[in-house]
């Protein structure tokens, strides 16, 4: 496989007159976490069915493990795991008994059955319930069960379609952790996610989808740079101080009950010091200097209008 794990151009995806997917195009690079942001129905589940062949696409092209998904169809299976929304277990088995039954239908498991279950179970930290049912486990362990179904064919690209929805703090970071586990392995994650936390801890690159379009790609400190709200927040313990402080600065903001001044800019190194050298040439010292950026709640809200609310995507 090259250095793309996955690669669109002009994806298109329609229902009916509802254009879902216009013409997106993607570059995942292998062994990194990409995650695709966007509000309820923006079309990220409707990306996920395209990309692992769930779903026949009405435009563009697609490659995944350096597969065309339409003419290789079969291969790009064979090289992908995938984790819906919803844990895909089945409750009246156990866990071992989940895992077996994977083993069982994949025909791209090497080795030994039996060692590739335990292993799994040891990597998951589901010994102690291994012969419990499913339907005796927490929703953090189901997710838990639920991936280590995904990896049994030892998959290098692997779909989460919001793995953590639902679950609680604790059980999402042990989901981070597994997931940062598995990138330095050299797995390729393709993550959608609601949890703008979650895209920020994790992902290398991030694609944000609205209305069917890609309205920005980059890193998530590249896209909080593209949003205004950077400032520096000084706090002064005199309201003479406040008082002398706030001419220098014009384009400021006071707060004169918390005795502050809330300073736009770059947060870069050098404004930050002409700033400090402006406060010293008139003898003036803050006693608290802090310098506040814009986080991807703000990003995503500038991009598309919308806050982020953790429901499952209806229909797309």
């Amino acid at each position: 496989m090259t250095n793309t794990a996955i690669a669109a151009s002009g994806l298109r995806k329609a229902f009916g007159d509802t254009i879902v997917l216009d013409g997106i195009d993607l570059d995942v690079r292998a062994g990194t976490v990409f995650s695709l942001l966007g509000p309820n129905g923006a079309g990220k589940t409707t990306a996920v069915n395209v990309l692992t062949t769930l779903m026949q696409a009405d435009g563009g092209t697609v490659r995944v493990a350096g597969h065309d998904i339409a003419t290789e169809a079969k291969a790009v299976r064979a090289a992908i795991g995938v984790t819906g929304q919803f844990a895909a277990v089945d409750e009246l088995l156990t866990g071992r008994e989940n895992l077996q039954l994977m083993v069982d239908l994949s025909r791209t498991t090497p080795g030994d059955g039996n060692r590739v279950v335990t292993e799994l179970l040891e990597r998951f930290d589901l010994v102690e319930s291994a012969k419990k049912p499913a339907s005796t486990y927490s929703g953090g362990m189901r997710r838990k069960l639920d991936l280590a179904m995904t990896l049994v064919g030892n998959p290098r690209i692997i779909f989460l379609d919001e793995p953590t929805t639902g679950l609680d703090p604790r059980s999402r970071r042990t989901m981070w952790e597994i997931v940062r586990e598995l990138v330095a392995d050299g797995v390729t994650i393709f993550l959608t996610t609601q949890y703008l936390d979650e895209a920020d801890q994790l992902a290398d690159r991030i694609a944000v989808l609205d209305q069917g379009r890609l309205v920005a790609q980059g890193t998530a400190d590249e896209l909080k740079r593209q949003i205004p709200g950077t400032h520096v927040r000084l706090r002064f313990t005199t309201v003479a101080e406040l008082d002398a402080a706030a001419p220098l600065f014009p384009d400021s903001t006071r707060d004169d009950e918390a005795l502050a001044l809330r300073i736009p800019g770059d947060g870069g190194t050098k404004s930050l010091r002409a700033l400090l050298d402006r406060l010293d040439e008139h003898s003036l010292s803050a006693e608290e200097f802090t310098v506040h950026t814009p986080d991807l709640d703000d990003v995503f809200l500038a991009l598309t209008g919308h806050t982020t609310e953790p429901e499952t995507e209806a229909a797309t």
